[in-house]
């Protein structure tokens, strides 16, 4: 038996209909760009995270860059997040001429470990970027806390993380509130792997500040205030009308799928547990589960099994970003963020996707069991 990594052929089955009926119209108006359904997926967007306003962008990657932009991340500033996350979190921050400060993770959450910022502010700080890694996020309150005592923004990455809940208070009241509401803004991808994916590139800001909806508006074409007048230099970021379609489908399902999503890693918690180093789940926080990522010194073994075996895995990430190459010029070694290395040597990331079979996870379980002899 194959067992994939993650199979999107199985949830477009669950849905073609429902995508060919609401793209044929599209197609026969040809209006392809920013249409109608991309104002009603931002509508709908705002709504999901308790928000005001969302803005809809060509991609995750372009949703962190412009959400920088808008907030005046520039030449000359630093910008505190962390290491051990995505490319395009980083290099949002460089390509507008900014540095990025990392500060080491917490072992058990693999998010920002808060309890390192401080020591990194300086007059040059102007914002702290925590990412919401694998649909779990950052210690928000402790984060706001910091940031309000040093008059710096706050925004998330949330690529990872749409309908991700942080409580600010007592968790046993269910007073979770999700990512993106969480600070000034945050920046959702709707790229095809994520809980809610297009069927290609897609993005977008979200936010209860107006200021930055409006500039984010103008940003994504080109800094147009109105046709062909140009108020400031922004760049080519449209959303897309037929990727706003397919998401308008899918975002009907995403509570559904993310239940599905929690209940295949309570099984993997329950087989697992106690054989290899199973997700913490902070209990201010609602994990979402883009990922489920175990972690093991014997990850080689259970990588050699499921080869074996043809089962899928991912590794989230093999490559700390401070010891990439193209930032060597930030000055880093290797050592200087433990935990973030640390991670990258451990870290392995198991199948869980709505439409996972109990048979294949059982597979899954049994392979890891018998590449470590339990």
């Amino acid at each position: 038996m194959s067992i994939p990594f993650l199979d999107l052929t199985r949830q477009y089955e669950n849905i073609k209909k429902e995508i060919f009926d609401i793209l044929n119209p599209i197609f026969s108006s040809q209006k392809l760009i920013l249409g109608e359904e991309v104002t009603q997926l931002e509508a709908e967007i705002a709504d999901f995270c308790n928000t005001d306003y969302a803005v809809g962008v060509g991609s995750g990657s372009d949703a962190i860059f412009l959400m920088l932009m808008a907030i005046g991340i520039s030449e000359g500033d630093e910008v505190i997040t962390t290491p051990f996350t995505f490319f395009s979190t980083v290099s949002s921050i460089v390509r507008l001429g900014a540095k990025p400060v990392f500060v080491d993770i917490d072992s058990k959450t693999f998010n920002i470990n808060p309890e390192l910022i401080e020591d990194k502010i300086t007059d040059k700080t102007k914002c702290i970027m925590p990412v919401h890694l694998y649909g779990q996020c950052a210690d928000m309150k402790a984060i706001n806390e910091i940031a309000n005592k040093h008059s710096l923004i706050v925004v998330e990455d949330a690529a990872q993380a749409i309908g991700a809940g942080y409580s600010f208070k007592d968790v046993k009241k269910n007073s979770y509130r999700r990512s993106c509401s969480l600070s000034s803004a945050g920046a959702l991808s709707f790229y095809p792997t994520k809980n809610l994916g297009a069927f290609g590139e897609a993005g977008m800001v979200v936010t209860n500040d107006k200021s930055i909806a409006e500039k984010i508006k103008m940003l994504r074409v080109h800094g147009e205030e109105k046709r062909y007048y140009h108020t400031s230099v922004g760049i080519n970021s449209r959303l897309d009308t037929v990727q706003a379609a397919v998401l308008l489908v899918k975002l009907k399902y995403l509570e559904e799928w993310t239940n599905r999503r929690r209940e295949i890693a309570v099984h993997y918690d329950e087989a697992l547990s106690g054989i290899v180093e199973i997700p913490f789940k902070d209990e201010k926080c609602y994990h979402v589960y883009n990922q489920y990522v175990i972690r093991s010194s014997e990850r080689e073994k259970i990588i050699e099994k499921f080869k074996e075996e043809n089962i899928g895995f991912g590794i989230y990430y093999p490559l700390s970003l401070h010891l990439q190459k193209c930032f060597s010029y930030l000055g880093y070694r290797e050592g200087d963020f433990p935990e973030s290395e640390k991670a990258s040597n451990e870290v392995l990331a198991l199948p869980i996707f709505p439409e996972l079979k109990d048979e294949e996870q059982q597979a899954v379980i049994k392979a890891i069991k018998d590449a470590l002899k339990q």
